[in-house]
């Protein structure tokens, strides 16, 4: 089956932690992740979508990159805080090192991420990337929070993307699931949080119409979430450039706020599922007083004050009496907004900020970030 492993070749031992200490950590992202971070990439998508095959694919190829791959059998009750050590005997971590062929190396996590990562980064070899694959985790905002949130690890590790991994065979009757009761599938929640989304297996999908059902199926999770980039794939064969060092965090690298800059296009798309899970646009062209700005978004991401259920958020933010150009990130209760470059003179200087999430209201939306502008001359 797919989501099968290989048994790998043969195990390492690596060095244990000491004076392991817990963090208190704020839920505002701290601004000094350093440039030389390693960058982790979580995958995510359902049991049977092709995840395996993809972290196979990646760690397999001749690529000329040191890839570490963490496997993490973790549920639903990791969340901000401080992972559990999983100890062994004496106290020791339990933790086993795979050591591949093409120098990649992989492990098992079981309640001890944060440890996992801290053993990466501090082996002498120096690494490229790291792969995160969920297992059993539907909803990989809890795994965004340790990496943007950890002390000891947001100078030597960032996140780089989220990204999904999607079944085109299956997927309509995956969105389907569950929609009528109290429970949320987790299809929704995994396309929400992505960034990339691979639509795989799209050699499945009936030959007689498979374009137009290809289209139907892109359509669709760009009703949930407009500003993810979607890549078609057989067995996830993709283009490595593609997945890999996306920056999507990086507020430095800029590519993808300046696209959502220039799109003329309404982001804002129709609530096409009973779920409700969307994307709305809002845009305000007047200067805004920063301090509000950050007391409105802890008011909805919070305190839940307007009764919104947000995802994910980014944005672009032009701030009174500044020329710099600022960006706006968040994954649910956890954000930032930090000055990524001065505007350019044929820029539109404008704030435009993006919502996924579910029960979003556009009209509460714009008045009270209205409310965080300068009043007009």
């Amino acid at each position: 089956m797919e989501e099968e492993d290989e048994d790998p070749p043969f195990a390492v031992e690596i060095n244990q932690l000491s004076d392991h200490h817990t963090s208190n950590p704020s839920l505002q992202r701290p601004e000094n992740v350093d440039a030389s971070s390693v960058g982790v990439t979580v995958i995510t998508g359902y049991l049977g979508s092709g995840k395996s095959t993809l972290v196979n694919y990646i760690i397999n190829g001749q690529h000329g990159k040191k890839i570490a791959v963490i496997l993490n059998e973790f549920g639903e009750e990791i969340g901000v805080e401080r992972a559990m050590i999983n100890e062994g005997e004496g106290g020791a971590l339990v933790e086993e090192w795979v050591e591949l062929a093409n120098g990649c190396i992989c492990c098992t996590v079981k309640h001890s991420l944060v440890q996992a990562l801290e053993q990466l980064v501090q082996r002498k070899e120096r690494l490229d990337h790291i792969l995160l694959e969920t297992t059993g985790l539907a909803n990989p905002a809890p795994l965004a929070s340790i990496l943007w949130l950890d002390d000891q690890l947001e100078s030597a590790i960032k996140l780089d993307s989220i990204i999904t991994v999607v079944d085109a065979k299956n997927l309509r009757f995956q969105l389907k699931q569950n929609c009528d009761s109290s429970s949320f599938p987790e299809a929704y929640l995994q396309i929400a949080f992505a960034d990339v989304v691979i639509l795989n297996k799209i050699d499945l999908v009936s030959p007689d119409d498979s374009e137009s059902d290809l289209k139907e199926l892109e359509k669709e999770i760009h009703g949930i979430n407009s500003i993810a980039k979607i890549i078609r794939s057989v067995r996830c064969q993709v283009d490595l450039s593609e997945i890999l060092n996306c920056q999507a965090y990086d507020a430095s690298h800029f590519a993808h706020l300046e696209a959502l800059l220039k799109e003329t296009n309404s982001l804002t798309t129709k609530d096409l599922h009973d779920s409700g899970v969307r994307t709305l646009c809002i845009c305000e062209p007047r200067q805004v007083d920063l301090d509000k700005v950050r007391l409105w978004v802890e008011e909805i991401l919070w305190d839940k004050k307007y009764g919104m259920d947000v995802y994910r958020c980014k944005g672009v933010l032009t701030v009174s009496n500044s020329d710099q150009l600022y960006t706006l990130q968040a994954v649910r209760e956890i954000y930032e907004i930090v000055p990524a470059r001065k505007w350019r003179k044929e820029e539109n200087q404008i704030n435009k900020i993006v919502f996924i999430g579910q029960s979003l209201n556009e009209e509460i939306l714009l008045d009270s970030f209205g409310a965080c502008a300068l009043a007009s001359c």
